[in-house]
């Protein structure tokens, strides 16, 4: 099996704990794929000694980042519902109009497969330059049962063109296609639920989401979708308590739920149910931007209880039209008071978490992936720091260094 060294780095291992797990003239033994061993250069085990060798130049060495909650895959794109935001619509009242996700929908679904990808890995290749090894991608742009596990293959696609692991996300119950107005409970078992069971025999899903909201579904309907995804054997994740409190982050909590996403209005007290059930609190800074929103998610609840902060981009054409991981962290920083830490935590160890990867990723330990993210950065606090530009040096995959 192959064996490499990285030393001439410092290492932000992203162990649990508090702080970075920073070691400093760090060296990182890489056997198979894997982490064989990490630590101080001057500690490296014998048997290490005279493998070969690449000195990083004093750069700064973390895991690769994990984007854990986006919707790359859609067609066209709602640039004008940004110029109408201005004009002080609010997410619901263009989503009543018949904009927001159904003008997505119908973009999508006159996109090819082609057009689909191509425009995907467009917003790919802004997550790779960010040092992102994992992405999840979400449905909820087709609403019918063949254009909803099309964008699951377009999705799964994109692992054929880029370096990258895809996670794919089961979310037809987003919004409400025409056609099925005033009829919720028919779409969620003729679509949502009929879809599912499609797509999880074609091996096509890796988690169920969906979107509890006053225009979304109801507590009730998700919990009818979640409990197939039980029975299936399949993870769940919600959107909740974006615009309004339904308790979805408590029905989340009741499922074991991965992750309960976006939070500006859990109640304080429902974080301990979500600590309880190891849901991971999923932070969207880039909605809440754009939507111009002013109620913040309970951070500090958060923290009190204990539950585990992932950050993510929410990358999608109308609510967090951005493709930027690490100007998300910047943004948790500044907008929800993320320390840079819990920011970095939040794009490694527990958006793996989010995604039910962490014994493969989310942090430098041995047995773990060698998926690492190589920074021309002294120090882990500039990641959330500084915001934009090309601080990617490279990349290392499988115990390849790849310079960009």
């Amino acid at each position: 099996m192959s064996l490499r060294v990285f030393n001439g780095c410092s290492a932000a291992t992203m162990s649990a704990g508090e702080g970075y797990g920073l070691v400093e003239n760090a060296a990182i033994a890489i056997e198979g794929g894997r982490v064989a061993w990490v630590g101080p250069a001057q500690d490296l085990p014998p048997e290490y000694a005279d493998c070969p060798a690449t000195d990083l130049g004093g750069a700064l060495v973390t895991p690769a980042l994990i984007e854990c909650h986006s919707h790359l895959v859609f067609g066209g794109d709602r640039a004008q519902e940004f110029a109408m935001r201005l004009g002080g619509a609010s997410y619901e009242e263009i989503a009543r109009a018949g904009g927001g996700i159904r003008s997505t929908v119908k973009a999508t679904r006159e996109a090819s497969n082609e057009e689909l990808l191509a425009s995907a890995l467009v917003r790919v290749d802004d997550l790779l330059a960010d040092g992102v090894a994992v992405i999840e991608v979400k449905s909820g742009y087709g609403l019918t049962v063949e254009q909803e596990l099309r964008m699951l293959r377009v999705a799964r696609s994109i692992e054929q063109h880029r370096p990258v692991r895809i996670c794919t996300t089961w979310l037809a119950a987003h919004a409400l296609p025409p056609g099925y107005e005033g009829r919720a409970d028919d779409y969620v078992e003729e679509v949502a639920i009929a879809g599912l069971r499609q797509a999880h025999a074609e091996g096509l899903v890796d988690a169920v989401d969906a979107f509890c909201e006053n225009i979304g579904f109801t507590p009730e309907q998700v919990r009818r979708v979640f409990e197939t995804a039980r029975e299936l054997g399949l993870p769940v994740k919600l959107h909740a308590e974006q615009l309004s409190d339904l308790k979805g982050a408590v029905l989340a909590s009741e499922f074991a739920a991965l992750s309960a996403d976006h939070l500006e209005f859990l109640a304080p007290e429902d974080a301990a149910l979500m600590a309880k059930s190891g849901t991971v609190a999923v932070l969207l800074p880039g909605a809440f931007f754009t939507l111009r929103e002013t109620q913040l998610p309970p951070v500090e609840a958060l923290r009190e209880h204990g539950v585990a902060m992932a950050v993510a981009t929410d990358a999608n054409p109308g609510s967090s039209p951005m493709s930027s991981l690490r100007l998300a962290m910047g943004m948790a920083c500044t907008l929800f008071r993320l320390t840079p830490v819990e920011a970095l935590a939040g794009a490694t160890r527990n958006a793996a978490s989010a995604l039910g990867l962490s014994d493969e990723y989310g942090s430098i330990e041995a047995g773990k992936r060698a998926e690492l993210a190589v920074w021309q950065v002294q120090h882990p606090d500039y990641l959330s720091y500084w915001l934009g530009g090309d601080l990617l040096r490279g990349r290392i995959v499988n115990g390849e260094f790849h310079e960009r």
